[in-house]
This record gives structure tokens, C-alpha cells and sequence, in this order.
């Protein structure tokens, strides 16, 4: 397969997976600002809950020189989901996974460029006012619906050759990364006191951080206990049969590069090899006494090791507009 067809292909997923996070993510903030939430000091502006989807995205420094002065709902909703100067909002996440399958018609089905086309299309007719009449909710669970439907018409559809090789790749690096940031600003940003963990507002984040990975119904069916964050780290780190794991991200991520890779091209199935036996073989006990930042921290500097090396064997040099969370 020629690198720019694998580089749009990898692309494509990485948004489509993109514009699926960030819902889930801005659909969990909305929900929880609703309820009562108190700022114990006051140089803690990021501890309120709609400063959550700019530090996971580190677009904190952009954002406040946009939109100067106090934070607020509208503003963040503004500029994560329809704003077209922000490569990380639903907006441009849709359009670029759009593009890309524009450019590879010929190597996905046509079910596959009808179904992204169709989501390109309204979402671009989208406006704020139209947002808050369709209900902030309703229009985030339509985005994760899109995504949903995306990869199962993928599924359905296309060949299993490497253009589907390359777009579960970038599915499952995207899902990866995002695991991992969510499940970072919870432990180090979000609860700086000690005195606020166990009470009810730790409760209610340790379900939103759930909810937002759709980690929830699994951990009530494994451990039916009290949300610890001993057993949050366990389940979406170390624990294989949940799809948003780290784990479970990087036991693809590792076998697809198994298939894709050949005799000149071996590094970064090594690499993720290396990554996925860490996660293997790993302990909760292990993690927790390092500290889960540490942790967290050096899985996304491995990550990061991983999709340069993939960059650099298989696909063209990776554009600007693509060069977010990378």
C-alpha cells in the first residue's frame, strides 16, 4: 500500500476516534457542572469543571487567549465542538476525517465514504443556536452514535487488507492516548486534596471518568463495590477485557503491527511490544507505588515512541493539521 493511502487512512480513524472522545468528554462536563462544585482556592481555576476538556487536550493557553476573562460553558462549548480554528474540535475532527476518506475512495467502501459524508454534512450546518436547541446531550450522543456506526459499517464492509490494517491502527493508538490523559488529570489535576477523596464529589468524578469511558457498567459487573482508585487504575489500565483499557488498546495496537510489519520494518512492532508486555505483566501494587502520573506519563512517552516510529516506516511525513496528540 502507498504511504500517502496508509498516512490518510490512519488519519481518518485517529479523527473519527478523536471527534468520539471529545464528545464523551464534553458530554461528562456538561453533565457534571450541573452539579453543586466548590472551588477550594482560588488559584484553582482548572479544578472547575469546564477547564477539564482544555488540560486534557492542552489547550489551556489557547483557549484563554481566545476567550480572555472567566470561563464559562458557552465559551468552551464554542470552541470545542464548532469551532473551525481549533483542530481539535468536533468541527475540525469531522471535517479532516472527511477529507481524508475523500482522498481514499478507492481503498474504502462506499457505505464507509456515504456514512462519514453524511456526518460531514450536518455537522457543518450546525450552529450554537441550533446546538442548544437540539440539547447539548442529545447532540453529543448523536456524535458518538456517527463514530459508532462508522466503525461498524467499516467492519461490515471493507476487506481486511492493510488500508483496514491502518485504520484500526489509528483507532486504537487515539484510544490509547486519550485513556490515558483522561485517566491522568483525574488522579494529578483534578484532586489536588487529599481531604476531598472519599467524599461525595470524588464519588460523582470517579463515575464521570467511568461513564466518560463507558468503563461504568463493567466496573460494577467485576468488582460490585465502592468506585476505589486502586480498581480504577486496574480496570482501565491493566485489565484486557475492557475495549478502553490500556491493555486492551495495546493488545491490538501490537498484533496489527505484527501483520503490517515486515523484514526493514520491525521497530515499532517492537516497540509496542515492549509497551503491551509492561501492561501484560503488570501489578496494580507496582503502579500505585510509582504513582499513577509517573506511570501515565511514561506509557504516553512510549506511545509517543511508538507512532513516530510508525510515521517513519510506514506512512508520509505527517502534516500540520494532523500533528495533535501525537
Amino acid at each position: 500500500m502507498l504511504s500517502r493511502a496508509a498516512n490518510n487512512l490512519y488519519w481518518m480513524s485517529r479523527h473519527i476516534e478523536r471527534a468520539e472522545n471529545t464528545a464523551r468528554l464534553l458530554d461528562i462536563t456538561y453533565r457534571m457542572s450541573l452539579l453543586p462544585y466548590r472551588i477550594q482556592e482560588t488559584d484553582q481555576k482548572w479544578a472547575e469543571p469546564w477547564a477539564l476538556p482544555l488540560v486534557i487536550n492542552g489547550l489551556a493557553s489557547t483557549f484563554y487567549a481566545r476567550f480572555p476573562g472567566p470561563l464559562s460553558s458557552e465559551n468552551v462549548l464554542r470552541f470545542m465542538v464548532l469551532d473551525p480554528t481549533n483542530p481539535s474540535s468536533l468541527y475540525s475532527c469531522i471535517q479532516s476525517a472527511r477529507e481524508n476518506a475523500r482522498t481514499e475512495r478507492g481503498a474504502i467502501t462506499t457505505e464507509m465514504y456515504e456514512d462519514i459524508n453524511a456526518c460531514w454534512l450536518e455537522i457543518r450546518n450546525h450552529d450554537f443556536t441550533r446546538l442548544n436547541a437540539r440539547g447539548i446531550s442529545n447532540f453529543f450522543d448523536w456524535v458518538k452514535m456517527r463514530s459508532h456506526q462508522f466503525r461498524g459499517v467499516t467492519y461490515g464492509t471493507m476487506i481486511r487488507d492493510e488500508g483496514y490494517g491502518f485504520i484500526r491502527l489509528g483507532t486504537f493508538i487515539e484510544r490509547a492516548d486519550n485513556t490515558a490523559r483522561l485517566l491522568d488529570v483525574k488522579y494529578h489535576t483534578l484532586l489536588p486534596s487529599a481531604a476531598e477523596i472519599g467524599g461525595a464529589v470524588d464519588y460523582y468524578q470517579w463515575s464521570a471518568l467511568l461513564r466518560s469511558l463507558s468503563a461504568f457498567d463493567a466496573y460494577r459487573k467485576i468488582y460490585r463495590d465502592l468506585i476505589t482508585p486502586t480498581k480504577v487504575t486496574e480496570l482501565l489500565v491493566l485489565r484486557e477485557d475492557v475495549p478502553r483499557s490500556l491493555h486492551a488498546c495495546m493488545n491490538d495496537i501490537y498484533e496489527i503491527l505484527k501483520g503490517l510489519g515486515h523484514n526493514t520494518s520491525k521497530e515499532a512492532e517492537r516497540l509496542a511490544g515492549e509497551l503491551h508486555a509492561q501492561l501484560h505483566y503488570g501489578r496494580t501494587e507496582e503502579i500505585i507505588h510509582l504513582g499513577l502520573h509517573e506511570y501515565l506519563m511514561a506509557f504516553l512517552d512510549k506511545l509517543s515512541r511508538v507512532t513516530q516510529q510508525i510515521n517513519s516506516e510506514f506512512l508520509v511525513p505527517v502534516y500540520k493539521q494532523n500533528q495533535v496528540l501525537n
